[in-house]
């Protein structure tokens, strides 16, 4: 007589838990070998073998994860690209006034950019290797919403001179890139920085503030006493 196993409650569940952490696992590896390789090597440097042996791995382990090599690098720009928008957040929330915000997140993405991996994954391969549709998709979840966000606070805080917001966004952002691409090329960093903080005040204006008005005292006015006249008798003549 066949017994069958006995199946203690929540094994299957502890399993499947065991597998999902074993695939997170993997893919963290082989994203950070590539994130690693691509920074080093750039896209077309960094071979499939190098990959998977940095990461400890094999060429099948790879493509259970991602179809190409493509697709990995595709994930590695979005988790460059997450990381730099983090950072971003982190300076430009020490502001609670909008135009404030815009420009030190600005100035965070000009001194982000200046890291090696920004530079190669995002600044010179990612428009190389990408398509434009997959560039786009990323940039909207990330960098190109996050400068849309702030520059509707501005517009809804009455401060933004240039619009409309979808139209100014992409353009602010491409001009971003622009400067943290010449940085990496050798521009001068503090002469760039200058030139976007005139960008920012450009488009946005100084908060209006109400002119301070003394209370208005109403003169007090005593009240008028007429004199008081006394009758005068005329006593009777004797």
């Amino acid at each position: 007589m066949t017994q069958e196993p006995t199946i203690v409650k929540g094994e299957v569940g502890q399993n499947r838990r065991t597998q999902s952490e074993r695939r997170a696992q993997t893919r963290a590896a082989l994203l950070a070998a590539g994130r690693l390789l691509f920074t080093e090597q750039g896209f077309a440097g960094a071979g499939r073998e190098e990959i998977v042996e940095r990461a400890g791995l094999t060429r099948g382990a790879l493509y259970h994860h991602f179809a190409s090599k493509e697709d990995l690098f595709a994930a590695v720009y979005e988790e460059v690209e997450r990381d730099l928008c983090a950072s971003v957040i982190a300076a430009a929330s020490t502001s609670g006034d909008p135009v404030e915000e815009l420009r030190l997140g600005a100035l965070a993405f000009l001194d982000a950019a200046a890291a090696p991996e920004v530079r190669r994954i995002m600044l010179l391969d990612g428009p190389a290797v990408l398509t434009p549709e997959v560039q786009h998709e990323i940039a909207q979840r990330y960098g190109l919403g996050l400068v849309r966000e702030v520059l509707r606070a501005a517009d809804a805080a009455g401060r933004l001179v240039v619009g409309p917001v979808d139209l100014l966004a992409p353009v602010l952002l491409a001009a971003l890139h622009e400067a943290a691409e010449s940085i990496a090329d050798g521009a001068d960093p503090v002469g760039m920085r200058a030139v976007v903080e005139s960008l920012v005040n450009a488009i946005t204006t100084e908060p209006t503030t109400e002119p301070t008005t003394e209370p208005t005292t109403e003169p007090t006015t005593e009240p008028t006493t007429e004199p008081t006249t006394t009758a005068t008798r005329t006593a009777p003549a004797p």
